[in-house]
Formats: structure tokens, sequence, C-alpha cells
């Protein structure tokens, strides 16, 4: 089995990106923020805050990522609406009538 910190922060970055498991996963990553079960426990000094900084900066990270994006989409879509079709040019032969 092929284990690497790279496989799991994509895996983390993927469930978050999909809209259907976003909110899952946020409240996944607060819930073991706040939780004293970790995979190295708060009772030992910086060692056991490691994990938790890891995931509150991925947690972060992310989001921000998201919102970044979706306001992106957004405002390109404001600009997009607001923007007038340019006038078309039209050939004409005009003759002069006396």
């Amino acid at each position: 089995m092929n284990f690497s910190i790279q496989s799991i922060y994509n895996w983390y970055r993927d469930l978050l990106r999909n809209p259907k498991y976003r909110w899952w996963v946020i409240a996944g990553s607060i819930v073991y923020l706040v939780s004293p079960i970790d995979i190295s426990p708060d009772i030992f000094p910086v060692v056991g805050w490691i994990d938790d900084g890891i995931v509150i900066s991925l947690l972060i990270a992310e989001v921000a990522q998201i919102a970044k994006d979706k306001l992106q989409e957004s405002n390109a879509k404001a600009t997009k609406a607001t923007q007038e079709p340019e006038a078309a040019t039209v050939d004409v032969n005009a003759v002069q009538v006396d």
C-alpha cells in the first residue's frame, strides 16, 4: 500500500472541492480540532498541536481558495453581463440621388 502525505492532501482537497461533501468535511475538521481524540493527543505540548495546526491550515487554505474561485467566477459573470455588445459595422454602397 502506497502511503504518502501528498495523497492524503489530495484526498482532503478533492473532498473539500466537491460541493456534495464540502460541509461534511468542514464540520469533521472542526470536530477533529476540538476533540480530545487526535492522531497525537494534545496533552503532549507542541507535538500534540502539530496535527491540529496542519488540519486547520489545510482547512483555511482550501476554504479561502474556494471562496476566491467563487468570487472570481461571480465577478466574471457580472463583467460579462454589464458589457455592451459591440456595434456591428455595415458596409453600404451609397449612391447620390439628384
